[in-house]
């Protein structure tokens, strides 16, 4: 039952059980105390009565009539509040008691009696009138003691009370004003969770709940943040695979088309010698060597579109040998650049994305080298990158060159950013610094987690 309450519910709660049991705790004390209280209140009241009856009667033998004057000082004394004096075998004090028991208006309940001086206390003092023994009875009344002290006892209560059902509504008042901003941030997660990321939440409240709702206004700013940028990627992954597909057509239809139709050429040329009763054999050598030139062309311009479409060899011979075969292709066409490769014998298995990404990082960085660095020398690092964390790690891509470096104003190009958003993509990041001499571009590419 005690999960089910909400927490506006416990606090209150828990407050009315603390200010009930206190006021429990302080009126047990008072009855408590009323015992001892009026015990003592008794002794004294018959210690007093005792010295005074002692003090009168002792001056009693000397009065005309001492049995008189005993009797009147006894009906005088039965006024008192808290004792009855009585002679000693006199059916009247009865009365007197009864009398005294009547008029008593604020008469604790019997229980409380019983619980705080079941008894009464007697005590016969006696005395001696013109040598004729006798003896007077003190009987303590502690009931109008009592009644005090249950008068106090239900102030106490009735006072505790009004206080205690004051402080639990100003409290109850105070927690749920504490607590309404709860209400407030389970409405806007709810409106997060279901898309809407622009819903904020008005900081008020105590400085926790002020704080929570900071964070929680910062965490639907990045989420639509986040939202966003993953929308502006699918984008750019669209137009980055239409103009690459722009590109692919271009290149087969500048470079595939010339061929073919030269092919043609050729090959109708050799039709039309073939119907000739005496062919020239120069001719047909002629055409038959174009044609075949034609077709190395063709095949090369193929292993370019695929090379471009998938590097051959990566799934076959692994990462480390497609790198060094592209390194050589770069290494044959640009003699005059020193291209320096280190690949970390520790790196371990990347997986099949990581490798094609590594490499197509590495074949763009070493293209805007070639194109546009002037560079003399480029330096290729993969190892794996240093994390605290207990995934898989990140693979580090680093390529450093030599050459004229980038302009302040400059813009990446086509490849770099949709290498970057690539990255992106799989969780890493990829820098590009140039400090005027030279250019630095380093990614850091997740292996199984994001980095």
């Amino acid at each position: 039952m005690w999960q089910k309450l909400s927490l506006r519910a416990r606090v209150n709660l828990l407050l009315a059980v603390v200010l009930a049991l206190g006021l429990a705790i302080n009126v047990g004390r008072l009855v408590l105390e009323a015992g001892p209280r009026v015990q003592a209140e008794d002794q004294s009241v018959i210690r007093l009565a005792r010295e005074f009856i002692e003090t009168i009667v002792a001056g009693l033998n000397e009065a005309p009539d001492g049995e008189a004057r005993l009797n009147q000082i006894v009906h005088d004394l039965n006024r008192l509040r808290h004792v009855s004096i009585t002679r000693q075998g006199e059916a009247a004090g009865g009365a007197a008691d009864t009398d005294r028991s009547d008029n008593d208006t604020r008469s604790p309940p019997a229980w409380f009696v019983a619980l705080v001086h079941p008894q009464k206390t007697a005590v016969s003092v006696p005395i001696s009138l013109r040598g004729k023994p006798g003896s007077l009875l003190i009987t303590s009344h502690p009931n109008d003691e009592m009644a005090e002290i249950w008068d106090g006892i239900v102030t106490q209560l009735l006072i505790g009370s009004g206080v205690a059902i004051v402080l639990f509504l100003i409290t109850s008042m105070v927690v749920g004003r504490a607590l309404s901003p709860l209400e407030a941030l389970s409405q806007a997660i709810t409106k997060i969770e279901s898309g809407s990321y622009d819903t904020r939440v008005k900081p008020e409240g105590s400085p926790e709940l002020a704080a929570i709702c900071e964070k929680l206004n910062h965490l639907a700013a990045a989420l639509g943040g986040a939202v966003d940028d993953k929308r502006r990627l699918a984008e750019r992954v669209v137009s980055l695979q239409d103009a690459e597909r722009k590109e692919i057509a271009r290149e087969l239809h500048d470079e595939f088309g010339p061929h073919l139709f030269a092919l043609r050429a050729h090959a109708s040329a050799l039709t039309r010698m073939a119907d000739t009763s005496e062919p020239n054999r120069g001719a047909l050598r002629k055409h038959g060597g174009a044609i075949l030139e034609q077709v190395d062309t063709l095949q090369q311009s193929n292993r370019r579109v695929l090379e471009r479409l998938r590097p051959v060899g990566l799934a076959e011979l692994g990462l480390r040998q497609a790198l060094g075969a592209l390194f050589r292709l770069w290494g044959e066409s640009h003699p005059g650049v020193v291209v320096e490769a280190a690949i970390s014998p520790v790196l371990g298995d990347t997986g099949e994305t990581v490798d094609l990404t590594i490499y197509r990082v590495i074949q763009e960085a070493l293209t805007n080298v070639f194109r546009h660095a002037n560079a003399t020398h480029v330096n290729v690092t993969v190892e794996p990158a240093e994390t605290t964390s207990d995934d898989r790690g990140c693979a580090r891509v680093r390529v450093i060159d030599d050459g004229c470096g980038l302009k302040s104003d400059h813009k990446l190009g086509l490849g770099l950013t949709g290498m970057r958003e690539r990255i992106l993509a799989l969780g890493g990041s990829l820098t590009i610094a140039s400090g005027g001499n030279g250019v630095t571009v380093e990614a850091l590419i997740p292996k199984g987690s994001v980095c």
